[in-house]
């Protein structure tokens, strides 16, 4: 199944630390994280790549191209170029639109780290999104959900502490899900979840592993020595 990577972000919370260039390409004992998310998305039988680029795109092109022969060798990659910035949603919703996209799609953040998910996910339906226990979900906000893990309401972060299940940045959607796209910027949780939840007829799959954001200097330092250390065997061999 095809794999839409959100990587148009402008990364600003990280600019001290990793400089121009994209969150993605956030360099991790060496490689960019970039890497480390492909090789690991390909272990769990993923083959088939759309990125959603705007920030920097041409730096994540590049990196592409300088794979298509090595790590990528056997894939399907693809890239569409925003022309300004469209939001989750609009980037996906433009992909759509852009590669004809129809049917079933995983999309995921280019940033968030996730132990695993693919092969669950491919198991439910659409629309469905990963969530994973946080035990202070305020920096994300939560998702609450019922017995059937159907959603019932999205908790806007800084509203409540504690632990909870969180929006893990990993989803499968229907490409109908955005037929009737204005082409105007739009955000998935708000414009595309929000009424899905409304229907009753948005999933949560909840996954025990591992999560990590690289979004701001201190979790993308803790992802550097997470990386090193507890989890080296499977990343770097």
């Amino acid at each position: 199944m095809k794999l839409l990577v959100l990587s148009g972000g402008f990364g600003t919370r990280l600019k001290n630390s990793i400089g121009d260039l994209p969150k993605s390409l956030a360099p991790v004992n060496g490689v960019p994280f970039l890497y480390l998310q492909l090789r690991h998305w390909r272990s769990q039988g993923l083959t088939d790549f759309v990125f959603l680029l705007h920030h920097q795109a041409e730096q994540i092109i590049g990196f592409i191209e300088s794979e298509r022969l090595g790590l990528l060798q056997g894939c399907s990659v693809n890239w569409v170029v925003e022309l300004f910035p469209l939001g989750t949603g609009g980037a996906i919703a433009n992909a759509v639109r852009t590669l004809e996209l129809k049917g079933d799609f995983l999309a995921a953040n280019a940033d968030t780290w996730l132990g695993t998910g693919v092969s669950a996910l491919l198991d439910t339906p659409s629309p469905t999104i990963a969530v994973v226990k946080m035990t202070d979900t305020s920096r994300y906000g939560s998702v609450q959900f019922n017995s059937l893990h159907m959603v019932s309401k999205f908790v806007e972060k800084n509203s409540l502490h504690g632990s909870g299940w969180i929006n893990a940045g990993f989803f499968r959607l229907d490409a109908e899900l955005f037929t009737a796209w204005d082409s105007k910027p739009f955000s998935l949780e708000k414009q595309l979840f929000e009424p899905l939840i409304k229907n009753q007829t948005l999933s949560a799959l909840p996954l025990q592993t591992d999560f990590l954001d690289i979004g701001v200097p201190d979790d993308y330092s803790r992802f550097c020595r997470w990386a090193e250390a507890d989890y080296k065997s499977n990343l770097w061999n």
